[in-house]
């Protein structure tokens, strides 16, 4: 199973005439992705040709808005590659569309942009009570689950499918634990991004990985600056079960800087890297102090555990020969005495 993205979603593309939206589109049909369409007011009613995973050609076809794109195409995602300017506009007609899923891939929006177009997808609820639109971002690099589909830019072909869930603010450090346990494999990966104002938090995707079935471990990646990790440790202490390790970006960060995210400001003794390692540690998660001990980590309580469930069926088998040999000895011992 997976979480958020899988096989079966089919996925538009605001954004898909431009540069970045051309290539990214292109990579996401390798990755295997269902792309349906695109979405371009000024070039409504024409098509683009790509490569689909298996070589062949496939016209999309780019409507006016992303309603119209929902109503031709039955899609529930979509995929933002616009420039920071429109990307507002663009986040807007996607959430009063309704569509299940954004992915914002821009970065550069203003903060109170995307607090705008956030505060609106908490007002726009189902019959259950929550907000029908899912955002991931801005900033970031989506979502992949592996042999299945990609929202996003991240790298399809580093790593392959399995049972580690990956929740990461940083894209590059997102690409790196992937890549580190290619030789596990990822049930879903997400990229949340680093700006002060985002979609889907830590939390959000802790809850969703620990509901998920095959997903056995997490893997959890924050940075300096906020409490997100503070926070996220505290639910981890009341929620998860499953094992969950974690690294946080800017150990060697010096005070009052802004490190690469909007949202990576440390403030005195708030938010630092120590502070977050030790307040995860508090909720049992174990912290590396650089991307390959994470993943180090990883490895061992995950083939720890699977080492522990393979030596049970042979304890058993051996305990089986034990009594089986005894019993002969006790039958040796008989026939002797007679």
């Amino acid at each position: 199973m997976s979480i958020y993205l899988n096989k079966d979603s089919k996925v538009i593309v605001q954004g898909i005439t431009g540069g970045e939206g051309t290539k990214h589109t292109a990579r996401m049909l390798k990755a295997g992705t269902s792309i349906v369409g695109g979405v371009n007011a000024r070039k409504a009613g024409t098509t683009v040709t790509h490569e689909d995973a298996d070589g062949q050609q496939v016209e999309l076809p780019v409507f006016g808005s992303v309603a119209e794109a929902m109503e031709a195409t039955g899609a529930d995602v979509s995929v933002l590659f616009v420039p920071p300017k429109f990307a507002k506009d663009a986040a807007v007609e996607a959430i009063e569309a309704g569509i299940g899923l954004i992915v914002v891939i821009t970065e550069g929006i203003p903060v109170q942009d995307s607090a705008e177009f956030f505060n609106l997808s908490l007002t726009k609820t189902g019959a259950d009570g929550k907000p029908v639109t899912r955002i991931i971002g801005p900033n970031c690099p989506g979502v992949i689950t592996p042999g299945e589909a990609l929202a996003g830019i991240t790298p399809a072909n580093i790593t392959g499918k399995g049972p580690i869930g990956l929740v990461s603010k940083s894209g590059t450090l997102t690409y790196q634990m992937m890549y580190e346990l290619r030789d596990i494999g990822f049930s879903t990966s997400i990229g949340i991004g680093g700006d002060p104002v985002i979609g889907t938090t830590h939390i959000d995707a802790l809850e969703a990985f620990e509901a998920d079935p095959e997903t056995e471990a997490i893997v959890m990646i924050g940075e300096i600056g906020g409490d997100a990790e503070e926070r996220a440790a505290e639910y981890i202490k009341k929620h998860v079960t499953k094992p969950v390790v974690g690294y946080v970006a800017g150990f060697t960060a010096p005070e009052g800087k802004t490190m690469g995210h909007a949202g990576a400001i440390v403030s005195g003794s708030s938010g630092t890297a120590e502070a977050k390692k030790e307040a995860l540690e508090a909720a049992g998660v174990k912290v590396g102090k650089t991307p390959s001990e994470t993943a180090r980590l990883l490895r061992e309580i995950y083939q720890g555990s699977s080492t522990e469930s393979e030596a049970s069926p042979a304890a058993e088998a051996a305990e089986s020969l034990k009594e089986k040999f005894e019993g002969l000895v006790d039958k040796i011992k008989g026939a002797f005495k007679k």
